[in-house]
C-alpha cells in the first residue's frame, strides 16, 4: 500500500513538473506568436496609412483602369495591342496598354454622348444631332491616338535636340578615364531628359547581362530618331571591330553638332517662303489701304465735285 502511495506521489510529481516545464516552453512560442500578430497588424496599419496618403487617382482610378483594361484587352486584336504598346514606349508614357485602351473606349463613348446631349438640350433638329454624333464618334475614336502621336513626336524632337550635348558629356567622361558604363552612370547623375532616361535603361540592361550591342541597338529601334540611329550604329560597329569608344564618341559629337547646324540653316532658309502667305493675305492689303486709301478718297472727292 505504501508502495502504491509512493508510486502515485512520484507520478503526480512527475506530471506536475512536466506540465510546468511544458508551460514554460510554450510561453516563448506564445509570445512569439503575439509579437508576430502585432507586427502583422502594425504592417497592415502602416500599409493602410500609406494607401491613404496616396492621391485619389493612385488609390482608385489607376486600379480601376488596370482591371477594366485587362478585360478590354481580351477583346482587342493582338496586332493593335502591340502597336499601342510600341507607341507608348516611344512616347515614354507611364500608361500601360490596358489603361490606354480603357481611356480610348471611354473617350470613344463619352465624347459623342456629351455632344449629342448638349445639342438635344439646345433643341436642335434631330438630323443635325445625329450627324454631329457620328462626326464626334469618329473624332472620339481618333483623339487618343492623335494625342499619343503628338507625344511621340515631341519626345523625338527632345531627344534629337539633346543628343549633341549628351554626346559631349559622354566624350568628356570617357576621355577622362571612365569606361562606357561609368560614363553612362555619370550622364544619368548629371543630366535629365528622355535621352538620359534611355541611356539609363541601356545601363540597367547591360548590368543585367544584356550585351552592349543589343542594348544600344534596342535603344535605337525604340526611339526611332535618325540621328540617334546613326550613333547607335557607329557604337555597335566600333564594339564589333574593337575601335576605341572615345574616338567614336568624339567624331559622333562633332557630326551631331554639324547636323544640328545644318537643320537650323535649313529652317532659316525656309522662313522667307513661309512668310509669303501672311504677307500677301494679311499685311499687303492693309498697307495698300493705308497708303492708297487717302489718294482714292481724294480722287473720288474731286470727281464728285466736278
Amino acid at each position: 500500500m505504501e508502495l502504491l502511495i509512493s508510486l502515485g506521489m512520484a507520478v503526480s510529481l512527475f506530471l506536475l513538473i512536466y506540465l510546468l516545464l511544458a508551460k514554460k516552453e510554450e510561453a516563448p512560442v506564445t509570445a512569439g506568436k503575439r509579437l508576430h500578430a502585432l507586427e502583422k497588424r502594425s504592417s497592415a496599419k502602416d500599409k493602410l496609412l500609406d494607401d491613404l496618403d496616396k492621391p485619389f487617382y493612385q488609390r482608385v482610378l489607376l486600379p480601376l483602369l488596370a482591371s477594366t483594361g485587362e478585360k478590354l484587352a481580351g477583346l482587342t486584336p493582338k496586332a493593335l495591342q502591340r502597336a499601342v504598346e510600341t507607341r507608348l514606349v516611344m512616347a515614354g508614357s507611364t500608361l500601360g496598354t490596358n489603361e490606354f485602351l480603357f481611356i480610348w473606349v471611354l473617350v470613344f463613348i463619352l465624347f459623342p454622348v456629351g455632344v449629342v446631349s448638349g445639342m438635344q438640350l439646345a433643341h436642335l433638329p434631330l438630323a443635325t444631332v445625329w450627324k454631329a454624333g457620328l462626326i464626334c464618334l469618329l473624332f472620339g475614336a481618333m483623339l487618343p491616338f492623335v494625342w499619343l502621336d503628338k507625344k511621340v513626336q515631341a519626345r523625338k524632337n527632345r531627344i534629337q535636340k539633346d543628343l549633341p550635348g549628351t554626346l559631349d558629356l559622354l566624350t568628356v567622361s570617357v576621355e577622362a578615364g571612365l569606361g562606357f558604363d561609368g560614363a553612362l552612370a555619370k550622364l544619368a547623375e548629371k543630366m535629365k531628359g528622355p535621352l538620359v532616361d534611355e541611356f539609363g535603361r541601356v545601363l540597367k540592361e547591360m548590368r543585367m547581362g544584356v550585351a552592349r550591342r543589343q542594348a544600344i541597338g534596342d535603344m535605337g529601334v525604340r526611339c526611332d530618331v535618325p540621328d540617334l540611329s546613326l550613333f547607335t550604329a557607329a557604337i555597335i560597329q566600333a564594339d564589333h571591330l574593337g575601335v576605341s569608344i572615345g574616338n567614336v564618341l568624339r567624331v559622333q559629337a562633332v557630326s551631331m553638332r554639324d547636323r544640328r547646324r545644318q537643320r537650323t540653316e535649313e529652317k532659316a532658309m525656309k522662313a522667307p517662303v513661309k512668310m509669303l502667305i501672311p504677307l500677301v493675305f494679311f499685311i499687303f492689303p492693309f498697307l495698300f489701304i493705308i497708303i492708297l486709301g487717302p489718294a482714292v478718297l481724294q480722287l473720288m472727292k474731286t470727281t464728285f465735285i466736278k
